[in-house]
């Protein structure tokens, strides 16, 4: 009965720890979700930079498999580099050591401080980003907590005899220990963890030096592992990136289990005890990665490159919808915003096809825009299904009106792939049909509002990612320029009319049908903007004006 109480001691300890380090993960997200993905992005302008851009990200985040996700995410999107999302995942592995240093410390005082300051600030405040530094901090105390429990549960274990033959019958099958301490990692996603929960062991002599310098070598690999797994959906690069560092931790792993003797041997030479021993190894260990491969970067990613070739045809559904995000709402939320830009850029390719199908009179052209409508329709789907599992009601205020604004943005944009494909694709096929041209002047206004409607386009990708007041005021006038052009060239087509121009006179109901849709698809693209001017208070409900004199005292 003894020892399974102890057992559950121990399981629950471990189970504290994962979750105070889910916590700083998904506090930190939270507060500072967006600006850190942005610096990650912006921090790579050198593989050292990279470098260290991994480090202080995962010091903040403490888990180097959340700086690998976003990582790759920003590989598949092509913001960064490969080679230099290769060198934020070296810097990564350097921050989880910084970390368990940390963490190591005799500090229990702080843990218990820090959830006093966490639950404080989480109750107090009424933001997301408060929120979130009092739930990281919450998670800070609850992962010392964690390890203080950790140390008395293990201390008993010491005068084990079943604990001490099965820790005996590890050291002596140095694979199976890698093995074993490869997947507590990977079902733990954290190296951090397992490292620490070595230490203790180590500390309490449950584990030779030898055996723990291995099972550090095992808690690195299975630390890559979740990373590679998260990404498995979305975009080649991410892929790669991710296997490259799975390749590299691995590559080091088995170096260290080879010669975690002498290692061990040496490092007890100027080492206090075995407890510092584990600590420094994960130090060590990520050191002689970064040291090693960073040089390295381009021979390792041309050797990803053939280990995941490219695909011979373009991915078909979403690409970073991905579920093991929805426990961070953050991270959903961003993964749906990034597949809502694609959406966007797939309207996109639809208006320049409409485009292209009118300009050369294509008969093919509904089987071109037909596949990209079903796509569309597909996407924005998966998007509201997505965002649907996240549980709006376990969404504080400012999550929970990004969610909506996701939402609406992708309806919109399926409205506008639906209005592309069932009207301006109609047009262009009537056109080809009877074999009609537009006028000179009328063809030049059509391509005008198609340039600008696309502008529009791309601007209103920019507002829903960035939420840049500026760049919502510049949308907003987009539209109302596109009304201008609009009334415009209708009054020049109708100019036209009344001269008697044949070829005018054959077209002028496609003509002004074209108009009519684009404008329609301006007003929804400029939806995008309205929540943000709304926030600002610079957009009234309505544009009508209100009446002068004694009538609008009457309204009062």
């Amino acid at each position: 009965m003894s020892s399974t109480i102890h057992l559950i001691d121990l399981l629950g300890a471990g189970a504290l720890l994962i979750w105070g380090l889910r916590l700083i993960k998904t506090g930190i997200m939270n507060a500072f979700g967006g600006s850190l993905r942005q610096w990650i992005g912006k921090g790579t302008g050198n593989r050292f930079k990279a470098a260290i851009s991994g480090l202080l990200a995962t010091l903040a985040l403490q888990s180097s498999t959340a700086t690998a996700v976003i990582t790759a995410s920003f590989a598949s999107r092509g913001i960064i580099a490969p080679r230099m999302g290769q060198a934020v995942m070296l810097g990564a592995n350097i921050g989880t050591a910084i970390a368990a240093v940390i963490l190591s410390m005799d500090v229990h005082w702080v843990g218990s401080a820090m959830i006093l300051i966490g639950v404080l600030t989480y109750s107090l405040s009424h933001y997301a980003k408060g929120k979130g530094i009092g739930r990281a901090a919450l998670g800070l105390g609850l992962m010392l907590l964690a390890l203080q429990l950790l140390g008395q549960v293990t201390e008993p274990l010491r005068d084990s005899e079943m604990v001490i033959a099965v820790l005996s019958g590890l050291g002596d099958a140095p694979v199976i220990a890698l093995l074993l301490a490869t997947g507590l990692a990977f079902i733990a996603s954290s190296s951090l963890a397992v490292v620490l929960f070595v230490a203790l062991l180590a500390q309490s002599s449950l584990v030779t030096p030898t055996l723990a310098v291995i099972l550090v070598a095992g808690a690195n690999l299975g630390g890559a592992i979740p990373p590679w797994l998260a990404v498995s959906r979305e975009g080649v690069e991410a892929r790669r990136l991710t296997l490259s560092n799975l390749v590299v931790r691995g590559l080091g792993a088995v170096a260290l289990t080879i010669f975690a003797a002498p290692v061990a041997h040496g490092l007890l030479a100027i080492l206090p005890n075995a407890h510092v021993l584990t600590v420094a190894t994960h130090i060590g260990f990520s050191l002689v990665l970064l040291v090693v491969f960073l040089p390295l970067l381009d021979p390792v990613a041309r050797l990803t490159a053939r280990l995941v070739p490219a695909p011979a045809h373009a991915e078909e559904g979403p690409s970073y919808l991905d579920d093991g995000a929805l426990d961070t709402p953050a991270i959903a939320l961003a993964v749906a915003a990034r597949e809502t830009l694609r959406v966007g850029d797939l309207v996109g390719k639809m208006l320049e096809t409409s485009l292209n199908g009118l300009m050369q009179n294509d008969p093919a052209l509904r089987d071109k825009l037909g596949g990209f409508d079903d796509d569309v329709d597909a996407l924005q789907e998966a998007i509201k299904l997505y965002l649907a599992k996240l549980g709006r009601g376990a969404l504080d205020a400012e999550d929970d009106r990004r969610a909506g604004e996701i939402v609406s943005y992708a309806i919109n944009l399926e409205h506008i792939g639906d209005i592309i494909d069932r009207g301006l694709c109609e047009q262009a096929i009537k056109m080809a049909q009877r074999k009609l041209k537009f006028s000179p002047e009328g063809l030049a206004e059509i391509q005008e509002m198609y340039a600008k409607t696309i502008d529009n386009l791309r601007l209103s990708q920019s507002v829903f990612f960035g939420r840049d007041p500026e760049l919502a005021r510049a949308l907003m006038a987009g539209k109302v320029e596109i009304r201008r052009l609009e009334a415009a060239s209708s009054e020049r087509h109708l100019q036209r009319v009344r001269a008697l121009r044949s070829e005018t006179l054959e077209t002028s109901t496609l003509h002004l049908d074209i108009l009519r849709d684009l404008k329609r698809i301006n007003a929804h693209l400029a939806s995008v903007a309205v929540p943000i001017l709304e926030q600002m208070g610079v957009l009234s409900e309505s544009r009508l004006l209100q009446p002068a004199g004694p009538a609008a005292e009457g309204h009062e």
